[in-house]
């Protein structure tokens, strides 16, 4: 072991030694030193720094081109339903699931914030997509997507909420009247008779 540590640091030193002759023959050590003895270079001139000035300009605010020529939305106050009220419109909707005329599937359900603004979801339909009609009380058909991966309904579902008001806690009864047609009564949550025709 003691002769390959030898032989290593031999081999080392000629390498060392090698390296010195190839700088020297290229005067390395002297430009090295060159460089530390001249005097260090001259700083660059700072440039003048030209003052900013803030240029007011008076634009018309950017309007999305849809919006230009149409009046302000008007924001209708959302009026918050209680779970006493609720429970009473989900109650008058029971009584008249008893009253319709028996053999069709009925099923009940109560509108929450997102029914009434986005898509409803809805269960034990078919397992493939297609078009449902609603009709509403007034014999109005309102056809709607039914996505059978999300078991619910959606393009034209927020048409037939707009179009009836519709708001957290109304109960609607969705009652079969043919494969893909519902008859839809809608009970009111705090006995608002706005759109109600039962």
């Amino acid at each position: 072991m003691v002769v390959a540590k030898r032989s290593y640091e031999d081999s080392r030193r000629k390498r060392v030694e090698e390296n010195k002759k190839r700088m020297e023959a290229l005067n390395l050590p002297l430009l090295s030193q060159a460089l530390k003895t001249s005097s260090s270079p001259k700083p660059s001139p700072k440039k003048q720094a030209k003052p900013r000035v803030a240029q007011k300009l008076v634009v018309e605010v950017r309007r999305s081109t849809r919006f230009v020529n149409k009046p302000a939305p008007i924001y209708k106050e959302q009026i918050v339903a209680s779970s006493v009220a609720v429970a009473e419109a989900e109650e008058k909707a029971g009584k008249l699931v008893w009253g319709l005329p028996p053999g069709c599937p009925i099923f009940t359900k109560s509108m929450q914030p997102s029914h009434v603004a986005g898509g409803f979801w809805l269960r034990n339909l078919p397992s493939h997509d297609a078009v449902k009609t609603l009709i509403d009380e007034d014999g109005d058909g309102y056809p709607t997507k039914y996505l059978a991966k999300k078991s619910g309904l959606s393009g034209g579902w927020k048409g037939f909420a707009v179009a009836h008001h519709l708001a957290y806690g109304d109960a609607l009864v969705f009652q079969l009247m043919g494969r893909t047609t519902f008859k839809v009564y809608i009970v009111r949550v705090n006995g608002s008779e706005e759109g109600n025709k039962l």
